[in-house]
This record gives structure tokens, sequence and C-alpha cells, in this order.
């Protein structure tokens, strides 16, 4: 199978950026590409676009086990920001900055929380509640899941 890394095909980043562009202009919010034995699907959500492999070109996403998941038995005025796409998570622009947000910070819904790095592009993560935050639930270049809990948010404060 050929390497993802290599420039050109479906995981050329000009492409990507290119079919984003498109996505966006056409009202899509899904392509899946295949060329050969690449394949790669695109989604648009709501404020930012997510780009990741499909899972014929990596493993599958991770279950939580019920040790893991910090929803159970989660009161219902807390919030779990959950990130939108595979990648890393950043919790700042820039190595000597400081972190989007905090333990005790408020945040409103178009505060960013985050970047999340997928295959080269930072994505800034907002908030999408109006709350406190009370916990992060990952560290500074962590590997994350779509899905994967990252922050909770006590939107009774």
């Amino acid at each position: 199978m050929p390497d993802a890394e290599v420039d050109g095909g479906v995981f050329d980043l000009d492409r990507i950026r290119l079919l984003v562009e498109l996505m966006k202009e056409h009202g899509l919010t899904e392509i899946d590409l295949r060329e050969a034995e690449q394949q790669i699907r695109l989604c648009l959500g709501s404020t930012h676009a997510s780009v990741a492999p499909v899972p014929a070109l990596a493993p599958a996403p991770m279950q939580p086990s019920a040790a893991e998941d910090p929803s159970d038995n989660t009161p219902e005025h807390i919030v779990l920001i959950k990130s939108p796409m595979v990648g890393t998570y950043y919790s700042k622009p820039n190595p000597n900055s400081d972190p989007y947000t905090r333990v005790g910070d408020h945040v409103d819904p178009t505060t960013t929380v985050c970047i999340i790095e997928a295959m080269k592009v930072f994505n800034e993560i907002p908030a999408e509640v109006t709350g406190k935050i009370v916990a992060v639930l990952v560290e500074d270049e962590e590997p994350v899941d779509v899905g994967k809990p990252l922050f909770k948010v006590d939107t009774s404060q």
C-alpha cells in the first residue's frame, strides 16, 4: 500500500484545501475520495472542517471503556466538550503562549478552547456552550479521536 505521507494523490494538502473550499461553496458536508489503494473522507462540521483517513488506512478509533468515560454519572449541568475530529490536541496556539482556557475560566459558544491538528491543518475548536471550565481531560499534544471528551463545563455558572 502506498505511504500516506507521499505528496500527491488524495493526500495532497493543496488538493484537500481546495476540496474543502469547494465543499463550503456548494454546501456539501462529506466527500469520500479514492485513488488506487488510497482513500480519505472529508467531513465539514458546523464551524470547522475535519479531515481523517478512513479505517482502511488507519486503525479503528479507540472505544473508551466505562472506567475511562467521564460522562458516566455526570450531573445535567456538567457538559462535555468533545473532540469533533481525529488529531492531536494542543492547549495553546504556540509553545510560548498561555493556554486558550484553564480550569475556572468562563467560556461562551464562540470561545476557542483548544486546537486540534489533523493532517497538518490546525483547527480551532469553539466551546459551543456557555459556562465555567471545571476540568481539562487531556494533556497537551495527546492524540484524540472523534468524541473524546476534552473539557468538562459547568453550565450553571
